[in-house]
Parts: structure tokens; sequence; C-alpha cells
């Protein structure tokens, strides 16, 4: 699906939250997932041959294919909490929507830990003494 296409069905899909939000907002919140959901699944290939292009620089460059799948999963992780607050916001659910934010910050971090001690260690390697 090209961006004009994308653009094209997110302004349908706009307007027609904009009348439903007034007349049924229960059926505009489901819209709104029901979008984003297509839209996902649309970016799945993309991704992957993202992903597919990251994996082959990864094993020509001769890096440690554990910092990669860390590095996709901190992607993964903001990705999908983004896309999880946002369709929380849309269903007027802020409290929601900065909680699952939160807990998504948590987990990145928690994944970047393996990646923050690599460095240090081969800092403390490089360190006379």
């Amino acid at each position: 699906m090209e961006i004009a296409q994308i653009v094209g069905i997110a302004l349908v899909t706009a307007i027609m939250l904009l009348i439903l939000r007034q007349e049924k907002p229960v059926m505009a919140v489901i819209l709104s997932i029901v979008f984003s959901v297509v839209l996902f699944l649309f970016m799945i290939d993309k991704l992957a041959s993202i992903i597919e292009v990251m994996t082959e620089l990864t094993r020509r460059a001769g890096i440690n294919y554990f910092f990669l799948s860390t590095l996709l999963k901190i992607l993964g992780v903001a990705y999908l909490g983004e896309f999880t607050a946002s369709i929380c916001n849309d269903a007027g659910e802020q409290a929601v929507a900065k909680k699952v934010e939160f807990a998504a910050k948590i987990i990145i971090a928690v994944l970047a830990l393996p990646i923050l001690v690599a460095i240090l260690e081969s800092l403390l390697e490089l360190m006379p003494g």
C-alpha cells in the first residue's frame, strides 16, 4: 500500500470518525481500532524488509546478532507501546495510555541493560589500571 492510498484511507476514516463520534462514540472507537490494525497489517511487509536488510548487514559486518535482536525488540516495544497508547487516547482513556507508555519505557530500559553493560565492560577494558 503506497502513501497516497494510506492518506486517502486515513482521510476517509477521519471524516467517518468525526461523524460517528457525535452519533455513536463506541462505533467510532471500534472504527479507529480497525483502521489502526489494518494499517499495521499493511506495514508488516515493509517492517519485514527492514529486518531482513538489517540482519544481512549485521551478518556481513560480523556483529553479534544479540545486539541486533535486542535493538529490534526495543523498536518493537516502542512501536507497539505507541500504537496501543494512541488507541487508548482515541478511546478517551488518557490515563491508560500514559500507563502503557510508562510500561513500554521500563521494558525498553530492561531490554537495553545488556547492551549498556557490554559497552561499560568494553570501556573498562580500555581504561588503564
